[in-house]
Order: C-alpha cells, then sequence, then structure tokens
C-alpha cells in the first residue's frame, strides 16, 4: 500500500511516499519566503502550500490519487493521549483556527483533509506533539501552580520505542524503556506499557543540557539576570532556547567541530563534550528510577547519536542500567507511514480526537 506522508515547516514542507514502509519518494518543498509573510495567519498558506506541493509531485509522476493513504505532523491541538487519529471536522477546527497555536504546524491536518476528501482516502495524524500521557505524580513542581508539561518529541520517541521493543520480541506496550532523542533539543521519557509517562519538557528549559537549549540551570543566578537590567524578556528565551548548551558553552552546536577542537588539544572543548554526556547519563539514571529500575533497555535516537564516542562516553556512565539500543537519526517521516500502516491494517486501533484536554488541573487540589 501506499502512504503519503507530510511535515510542515516554516518555509518548506517535508513530503515522503512510502510504498509499505519502504521509502520511494522524498523531497523537502521550499516556499517562497515572500508570499508566505503576504499571509496574515499561518492557516491561510493552505492554498499556496497545496498547489506548490501538488506541483511537484506533477512533476516527478506522482498522484494523490494513486495512495492508500495520507498521514501528517499536525500540532495545534488540546493535550491528547497517543496514537493514530484519523483527522475529522474537530481536529480542523482547533487546527485552522489557530487557538491553541500559530505555527506551519497546524497546516499539517489541514492539507491531507484536502487531500483525502479529494481522493476519498483516510487522513491520519500519528502521535502527535499535543500528545500527554503523564501521570499526575510527574506534573508537580516545588511551586504551587507550576505544573511539569509533555514536551517531547513524541512522533520520534515513540517510533524508536516501537523498533527498539521489536528488536527485543516483545510488543511497544508489554516494554519499560528510557528512550533520548539527542539532536538540536534534548528529550528524555520513561515510557511504560505503551505511554509516555514522564518526561522533560523540553520547550520550557527542563532536563539536560542540548546543543542549542541550556536545560535546567540553578534558579536563583537566572532570577538575578532578569532582573540585573542587561537582558530582554527575548535574550532569556533565547539563552534558555536558542543559544543554549553547547552553544552557549563552546559557541557552535556542530559535535564535528567541537571533536575537532578536542583533537587539537582544546581542554575547555574535552569538558564540554564529556559533560554533554554525563548530564545525560544522569538523567537517564533519574527517569530509571521513575521506572522503579525495570528497565528493558536505554534506547538513543537523534543526529546526536550517530556520534559513537559520545555514546560510548553515555554508556560509561549509564550503561549498567540496561542494555542500550541506538538508532541514529530521526523517523518522524516513516513514523506516519507506519502508524497509518497500522491502522489500515487494523494493527492498531484508532482513536477518536475529541478536543477535550486530557489533563488541565487536578480538580482535588486545594485552593492557594
Amino acid at each position: 500500500m501506499k502512504i503519503f506522508t507530510l511535515s510542515p515547516g516554516s518555509t518548506s514542507t517535508k513530503l515522503a511516499v512510502f510504498e509499505d514502509k519502504d521509502i520511494i519518494f522524498k523531497a523537502n518543498v521550499s516556499h517562497d519566503p515572500a508570499k508566505l509573510s503576504g499571509f496574515a495567519r499561518v492557516s491561510e498558506q493552505k492554498p499556496y502550500r497545496v498547489e506548490t506541493i501538488l506541483s511537484v509531485l506533477s512533476e516527478n509522476g506522482i498522484s494523490i490519487e494513486d495512495m492508500d493513504a495520507f498521514a501528517a505532523y499536525s500540532g495545534g491541538l488540546v493535550s491528547t493521549p497517543g496514537g493514530v487519529f484519523p483527522v475529522n471536522e474537530k481536529i480542523i477546527e482547533d487546527c485552522s483556527s489557530g487557538r491553541l497555536m500559530e505555527h506551519p504546524a497546524i497546516l499539517g491536518a489541514q492539507i491531507i483533509d484536502d487531500f483525502a476528501k479529494k481522493t476519498g482516502k483516510p487522513a491520519y495524524l500519528v502521535n502527535p506533539p499535543d500528545v500527554d500521557e503523564f501521570e499526575d505524580i510527574a506534573r508537580l513542581t516545588g511551586i504551587k501552580g507550576i505544573y511539569r508539561e509533555s514536551h517531547v518529541h513524541v512522533l520520534n520517541q515513540k517510533e524508536v520505542a516501537i523498533r527498539a521493543a521489536g528488536q527485543l520480541g516483545k510488543k511497544y506496550e508489554e516494554c519499560s524503556f528510557v528512550v533520548c532523542h539527542v539532536g538540536g533539543g534534548l528529550s528524555i521519557t520513561a515510557q511504560k506499557n505503551g505511554r509516555i509517562i514522564d518526561g522533560n519538557d523540553v520547550l520550557n528549559g527542563d532536563g539536560p543540557m542540548a546543543p542549542n537549549r541550556s536545560g535546567y540551570v540553578p534558579l536563583l543566578p537566572v532570577i538575578k539576570m532578569c532582573f540585573s537590567g542587561k537582558y530582554t524578556e527575548a535574550d532569556m528565551k533565547a539563552m534558555v532556547s536558542k543559544r543554549g548548551g553547547l552553544i552557549s558553552l563552546v559557541g557552535t552546536d556542530d559535535m564535528r567541530a567541537i571533536k575537532a577542537r578536542i583533537a587539537e588539544g582544546d581542554k575547555w572543548a574535552a569538558l564540554v563534550y564529556e559533560q554533554f554526556a554525563y548530564q545525560l547519563a544522569k538523567y537517564i539514571g533519574s527517569y530509571a528510577c521513575v521506572l522503579e529500575g525495570k528497565v528493558d533497555a536505554v534506547v538513543l535516537t537523534g543526529g546526536v547519536s550517530n556520534d559513537v564516542d559520545f555514546v560510548e562516553n553515555v554508556k560509561k556512565y549509564a550503561g549498567w542500567i540496561a542494555p542500550f539500543i541506538v538508532f541514529g537519526g530521526d523517523f518522524e517521516m516513516e513514523a506516519l507511514a507506519a502508524g497509518a500502516i497500522r491502522a489500515l491494517t487494523g494493527e492498531e486501533e484508532t482513536k477518536e480526537y475529541t478536543g477535550v484536554p486530557v489533563w488541565e488541573k487536578f480538580d482535588f487540589e486545594p485552593e492557594s
């Protein structure tokens, strides 16, 4: 069966066509920034992006009529459990309104819904970024009213966990994993019986440092910086989410460049490189505790996981916890296709998106 997959970005849209689980076509379709800037709202870009995508497909002899299903990366939804969701009116309503997020990701569902209506074929969202399966105990912090939220690389996180389970000869729902996605950002999760029961909040500075994100840092010095008069709110946010981590410490997030400096005798680069693995290993240990020490495997994925030396450094500290399974790179397009296939074959029962968040607050929490 043929599956069309799609992932919208700020100025481009990733496309891939699969024959069963084998990729037979892929493209990164560029969109004219000048045209995109002419749209007042993100959802208004849909007709232009659809036209551009169909043009690229036509140039390559591909027709959406030949597809058996469509699957997209798409955000802008309320918190929802993981799974495969047929695109319905509520999904389109939440995405097209942009009421929860104005980001190109809201176009994913809208574009494949357009294709589905033109062809009469099903359209699916697979483990959207709004997935929240946290246990209640994982949500609390030491400040009343501030809660830990589920912001991780859900699609790739779950895909590699499913693959790891297959390698172990088990079903995903039977396994317990600590999964680490290490790319420009870094997410680490405890996955148990098919659910992400805890994870670091990538968007809000939680967890270990990443190539361009700070991760957790002591709060009082940060508060002092905030009120020093030297930094704007935008500056502080950038330190956490864009210019933190390796970029802050060594001026680059390119692991190859850092290793080249180490080879030339740069002791500071060597220390930073080592502590990057050290920090990740500490968090692997903490998430192993979430699983009460019953860990089938530690799974590493993301671009940095292609660095064998980095992986060995992490294993030096955390290899005693469980066997390591490494899937270098990311598999988001493959995850979309695999989810659609599971839905079409009946291997996985689809879920209905209701527009009702899985969690907003504790109804038993005392008022302040």
